[in-house]
C-alpha cells in the first residue's frame, strides 16, 4: 500500500492550480467506490486517492501551511487509507427531509454495529465503526460513521474468488442488502493487496 506522507503533498499554489483536474480525476475514481444500501444509507469506501485529496482539499480550505499542521491533518485522514487485508468506508444516512431525518436517526440507533459484507453467502462480515470517536449516544445514531471490514487471508481468497457480493444493513429498522457490481468489485479488490 502507497503511504500518503508530506511529501505526497502538492503545495497550496501547485495544488490550486491542478485542482480543477484533480477534482474531476477523484469524482470519476469514486463512481466505481459508492454504494447505495437501500434508498438512505451510501457507503464511500477510500483509498489513497480519495484520502489524499481530502487532505489537500483540508489543507486548501484552512490555508494551512505549517508543517505541525499539516501533520495533524494527516493523522487524522490516514487511518481511513486500508491497509491490504479490509476495506474502509465512509457510511452516509441521508434523509432530505431535516424533520424525518432526526426522527429516522432515532429510530436507526446503533445501525453502524450491523452493516456486513458478505461473498458468496459465507459468513457475514460485520464492520467495526467509529474508531476515532463516539458518534452515537443512547437516543440517537450520527448521519456519518466511518467502518472498516476487517478480514484474514481466508475470506481475501473468498473476495477475490466469489461470484457475488453483497453488503447491507441487519437493523430491525432498515434492513436491506445489495449486490456491488462488478466495476466496484474490481475497484474494491485493489484495496485487497
Amino acid at each position: 500500500m502507497k503511504n500518503l506522507t508530506q511529501d505526497s503533498l502538492l503545495s497550496l499554489e501547485d495544488y490550486e492550480k491542478k485542482r480543477e483536474q484533480i477534482k474531476a480525476d477523484v469524482i470519476n475514481h469514486k463512481k466505481h467506490r459508492s454504494v447505495m444500501i437501500g434508498e438512505n444509507i451510501i457507503l464511500l469506501f477510500e483509498d489513497y486517492m480519495t484520502i489524499h485529496y481530502q487532505v489537500q482539499e483540508m489543507l486548501r480550505i484552512e490555508k494551512i501551511t505549517d508543517q505541525q499542521d499539516i501533520q495533524e491533518e494527516l493523522r487524522a485522514y490516514i487511518p481511513l487509507i486500508p491497509d491490504g487485508n479490509n476495506l474502509k468506508a465512509t457510511m452516509l444516512i441521508m434523509y432530505p427531509d431535516i424533520v424525518q431525518r432526526k426522527q429516522m436517526l432515532a429510530k436507526l440507533n446503533g445501525i453502524e454495529n450491523e452493516v456486513w459484507i458478505c461473498a458468496d453467502n459465507l459468513k457475514r462480515v460485520f464492520a467495526i465503526c467509529d474508531e476515532d470517536l463516539e458518534r452515537s449516544n443512547d437516543q440517537k445514531t450520527s448521519a456519518v460513521h466511518f467502518l472498516r471490514f476487517q478480514f484474514d487471508n481466508e475470506y481475501i481468497k473468498s473476495i477475490k474468488n466469489a461470484a457475488k457480493i453483497n453488503i447491507g444493513t441487519s437493523h430491525s429498522e432498515y434492513e436491506c442488502s445489495s449486490e456491488l457490481s462488478d466495476n466496484v468489485v474490481k475497484a474494491l479488490l485493489n484495496d485487497l493487496d
